[in-house]
């Protein structure tokens, strides 16, 4: 943090203004201007062509499953999809990019004006804006460490040149850390919902620079702006802008001026550095990519892709909370990913009680899946065995206490529910008059207990709803059994 931590007032006089560029590598088989695989963790240099190495007389080829990814991705955030677009060539120069210039989009991207509605603290919701997105192709990889002479070297892998990326800026909308993590958790939710990236931050599918400065409360104007880079999880990021907008608030308390530059973020330490000054913007010299036509989204082209567009988070989550009864949280989690939420929907059809579902599926499996430090794909019993667990339930025919024993059984022996169940065959007791039986021979045992209740101490009623319980062993129907332990003690 900064050597001074500043006062909740003095933070409180200054309003930091947060934009956020996030590079999204797009989840085609191939590059975006030639053949060559789109694909991670090849051995270096293995997955490069004339094109992607700019070798002269090379020409590019438009991939038009990356246009499709792109203008998908531009749907599901609310943009405005150009019908023409160009390609520019970015010049710059920079050991990882043979060509010495990037294909990307200026003056005209493929998209504009979105949005994405992010949770804020107050419980409501903050509609941040969404600029544009554009296509380029990605630059290839310094390797600076990993090597015995990496002290003095740099080893270039060019495997990333030409990967087809989709760049997403936002508007300088967003006021809080807090809602840059929200909004980039959206963000990357909406692209894997749509299956356009993996977005694995790990590997680089995902990058994120943040733009950051602060003014006083009520100033029109913006503060110079600080771009930090080398931010390699949402988490850091919300860190790396709470250092930063307490760094440069307390510049400006001190009496000086912050200045226009871009930062690196140092997670080790929790801070940020300087990397270079941005006094003036660099210039690209931007100009029309002259081996590339427009860029034509046709209207039959746009309106295949919205069909293409699946039911987004926001939307599947209001939709279960009325259809399925859940709790918001539930729904939350529940729709974490498109793939869990399609197969506990699969799973909730076939069910009498899919809120029963839901509440097994979260609680009883998920928190053992948790504790055991497993994913839901692991887990030994199957969506088909969790509706079985849950119509038993409902049905009365095993209690909640059984259904635990039995999901022990399927975690110790790694079988599913209904093998199990049709193994152990536990059968709950609805019988009043055997339940009764038992009730009458625990109150006759325990007449102190019964003086205790009887005196006006209730809570005595759970030593024989307990007792009744063992007798029956943990067959006894729990709400007949307390309904007839309380009728007893009564009498």
């Amino acid at each position: 943090m900064p050597a001074a931590t500043l006062s909740p007032e003095v933070m409180a006089k200054y309003e930091p203004v947060i934009g956020l560029e996030v590079h999204v590598q797009l989840l085609t088989a191939t590059k975006t201007f030639c053949s060559c695989a789109n694909q991670f963790g090849s051995a270096p240099n293995t997955n490069v062509c004339p094109v992607c190495l700019g070798l002269p007389g090379a020409l590019p080829v438009l991939n038009e499953k990356a246009v499709e990814f792109a203008t998908l991705a531009s749907l599901a955030i609310n943009c405005e999809v150009r019908e023409r677009s160009i390609f520019a060539r970015k010049n710059y120069f920079y050991p990882d990019l043979p060509k010495g210039y990037q294909i990307s989009q200026f003056d005209k991207p493929l998209a504009e004006h979105g949005w994405i509605d992010v949770p804020t603290s107050d419980g409501s919701t903050k509609r941040i804006g969404i600029t544009r997105l554009h296509m380029e192709e990605d630059a290839g990889k310094s390797l600076h460490e990993g090597f015995n002479d990496s002290a003095t070297h740099t080893y270039l892998d060019l495997n990333r040149c030409g990967t087809p990326l989709a760049e997403i800026v936002s508007d300088p909308d967003i006021r809080t850390p807090d809602e840059a993590f929200e909004y980039l958790t959206r963000l990357k939710e909406i692209l894997l919902y749509c299956g356009v990236s993996d977005c694995n931050m790990e590997e680089g599918s995902l990058r994120c620079d943040a733009n950051v400065s602060v003014r006083l409360k009520g100033a029109p104007q913006f503060g110079p702006k600080v771009e930090v880079k080398n931010v390699n999880s949402f988490r850091f990021i919300r860190a790396a802008l709470e250092y930063e907008i307490e760094r440069q608030i307390e510049v400006v308390e001190s009496g000086g001026s912050n200045r226009q530059e871009t930062r690196l973020w140092n997670s080790a330490e929790g801070r940020t550095y300087t990397m270079r000054s941005k006094e003036q913007a660099h210039d690209y010299r931007y100009f029309p990519e002259p081996d590339l036509p427009p860029l034509v989204v046709s209207p039959e082209f746009l309106a295949e892709t919205r069909k293409k567009l699946p039911e987004l988070p926001e939307a599947r989550r209001a939709r279960m909370i009325a259809e399925y009864e859940l709790a918001p949280k539930d729904a939350f989690t529940l729709t974490a990913t498109r793939e869990f939420a399609d197969r506990f929907e699969a799973a909730a059809k076939t069910a009498r009680n899919p809120r029963r579902v839901a509440n097994l599926l979260l609680s009883e499996l998920g928190g053992r899946l948790r504790a055991l430090g497993l994913e839901q794909e692991q887990s030994p019993v199957s969506m088909a065995g969790l509706v079985l667990a849950a119509d038993l339930l409902d049905e009365n025919k095993i209690s909640s206490r059984q259904l635990k024993q039995l999901f022990d059984v399927c975690f110790e022996k790694g079988e599913d529910f209904a093998a199990v169940y049709q193994r152990e065959k536990p059968e709950q007791i609805t019988d009043a008059s055997a339940i009764e039986a038992m009730i009458d021979q625990v109150i006759s045992a325990n007449p102190k207990q019964v003086e205790q209740y009887r005196a006006g101490k209730k809570t005595v009623a759970g030593f024989f709803v307990g007792q009744a319980m063992k007798a029956s062993k943990g067959q006894a129907n729990p709400a007949l059994l307390n309904e007839l332990v309380t009728k007893k003690l009564e009498g």
